[in-house]
């Protein structure tokens, strides 16, 4: 089954910046990276397929994906639910789409190989820390009509409403963790 991920990187991180940080949070200095570039590693790490969607004004955000030659959808995005739309269209060609957040640093290789490897036996995926769900959230190919379709800010959640979901247990609730204020660029512990 050919998956792969969609970093959605389009939002305006409007919190980040009115609890006083600096420009865009996902450009923003984690440890030794930026926020967006440790995101992007470890989907990278996965060895799946990587497609981000951004804003056209995130210069930093694309000057690391031609670093890597990561494909980019630039869309002046008025909601996750556009993003996921625009990412999914420009990856029609995918099996399955596992749906992540570039304010999400902290999700290890690992989960993205999990939930992959849980679409070969389900049609909706995602990781859970005590029942808590998680992200990345996968679709297999039989939601590709509705995801490309999204608009909004609720991201694909509508979608996920009534329907059986497979849950994948994870240990590492810290790996769930995402940046929307300056206080949070702590790097976990290790």
């Amino acid at each position: 089954m050919k998956a792969g991920i969609i970093i959605a990187a389009a939002g305006c991180a409007k919190r980040f910046t009115e609890a006083g940080g600096e420009g865009n949070k996902l450009n923003a200095l984690l440890n030794n990276s930026s926020v967006f570039a440790q995101t992007l590693c470890n989907a990278l790490t996965s060895g799946l397929q990587v497609h981000v969607v951004t804003r056209p004004e995130n210069s930093q955000v694309q000057a690391l994906c031609r670093a890597q030659q990561i494909p980019v959808t630039l869309i002046e995005s008025s909601g996750l639910g556009e993003s996921i739309a625009a990412g999914v269209r420009a990856t029609s060609n995918w099996q399955a789409w596992l749906i992540h957040l570039a304010d999400m640093p902290f999700v290890p290789p690992a989960v993205f190989v999990a939930v992959a490897e849980a679409l070969k036996s389900h049609t909706l995926v995602r990781p859970c820390v005590s029942t808590q769900p998680g992200h990345p959230v996968a679709f297999d190919r039989k939601w590709y009509s509705k995801l490309s379709q999204l608009n909004g800010d609720n991201g694909a959640r509508e979608l996920l409403r009534g329907e059986s979901v497979h849950l994948i247990e994870i240990e590492d609730a810290d790996s769930q963790r995402d940046i929307d204020l300056p206080s949070q660029l702590v790097q976990r512990s290790e």
